[in-house]
């Protein structure tokens, strides 16, 4: 078994607003390995991107309220920002949600990445502009972009571009959050095995893909973990939750993807009823228990964390009914 290099255990973040708190990550445990991609999946809402932010950012109104998050062995929820920020770009690092609107339309690119890692206590000399120049051949593009501003590149440009920089000191921990969202299918089929080819490189150690896409999950990912609702519902390898999921969201999750080969009229996609529950102040239970068909009284209760196969685990009082569906 190959060592973690990424555990989280009960790790907790809300967003504090003058009503109260809105748990947006809620007690969520599990572990990264090393060299692994790690799928993080779920309707908007669920907490993928809160958890990136309470790995990276944590800033004000969301406030990381308990439990660990350790990188490498070091708890980094409880590292002070000094020594946190060491570890930023080199260590731990992001493609944020938002990529193709970082960039300042008023510098060069090569000028926004100087910058950049000029905060982080990186020198741009030469020899770091020949390593992006490297670093850009890999992705298609030539180094005259590093000369252009970001509105003369397309999309997809300004994507790859946030790729490499975010990724441009080796980071052993790398988080793409939601990097295909804006992107047509051959730029995003493009992005995602982008990010495959540096952790293969050796140039990302690990990395964490956000996404509401399960299909971009099951090109790459080797496990697939599934939000909903700031609560952990299922986690295991990417075949077992396609083929065998136990969680009656996930199950939902999959019924809304088309499938290949199969026509409208022979068999319509289902979407899921309802809308995820309001999480200011939420009390105990299981929180997809109001648009979930497989609800008994005991959802009332918070399910536990069970072991169904070897690396897959759920949070369902019901799994396994849900077991015997997906086999029968």
């Amino acid at each position: 078994m190959r060592e973690n290099i990424l555990e989280i255990r009960e790790l907790k973040a809300y967003y504090k607003i003058l009503k109260g708190d809105v748990k947006a990550l809620d007690g969520v445990t599990f572990n990264v390995r090393r060299g692994e991609i790690l799928g993080v999946a779920g309707e908007s809402g669920c907490g993928k991107s809160t958890l990136a932010s309470t790995l990276i950012y944590r800033k004000p109104p969301l406030k990381y309220i308990s439990g660990e998050a350790r990188l490498l062995g070091q708890d980094i929820m409880k590292m002070p920002e000094r020594e946190f920020k060491k570890l930023r770009l080199k260590n731990i690092s992001i493609i944020p949600q938002y990529a193709l609107d970082a960039f300042s339309p008023t510098k060069k690119i090569k000028t926004f990445i100087g910058d950049l890692v000029s905060e982080h206590g990186i020198r741009p000399n030469k020899k770091f502009y020949d390593k992006v120049a490297e670093r850009l051949d890999m992705v298609n593009l030539d180094p005259s972009v590093l000369n252009r501003y970001s509105i003369e590149l397309s999309g997809g440009m300004k994507q790859r571009i946030i790729m490499i920089i975010s990724s441009i000191l080796d980071p052993d921990f790398l988080i793409a959050d939601e990097i295909t969202s804006a992107l047509d299918v051959s730029s995003q089929r493009f992005v995602a095995n982008l990010l495959a080819n540096l952790r293969d490189e050796g140039i990302i150690g690990s990395a964490m893909f956000i996404t509401h896409d399960l299909s971009i999950l099951y090109q790459i990912a080797e496990r697939i973990m599934i939000m909903y609702a700031g609560h952990f519902a299922e986690i295991g390898p990417t075949d077992e939750i396609v083929k065998n999921p136990r969680h009656p969201y996930t199950k939902a999750l999959l019924a809304s993807l088309p499938q290949v080969g199969i026509q409208y009229k022979d068999k319509r996609l289902t979407g899921i009823k309802g809308t995820p529950p309001h999480l200011l102040n939420i009390g105990p239970g299981c929180r997809f228990r109001f648009r979930c068909p497989y609800r008994t009284e005991k959802c009332e209760e918070t399910p536990l964390r069970e072991k169904v196969n070897e690396d897959h685990y759920v949070s369902c009082w019901n799994s396994k009914n849900i077991g015997s569906d997906n086999h029968g």
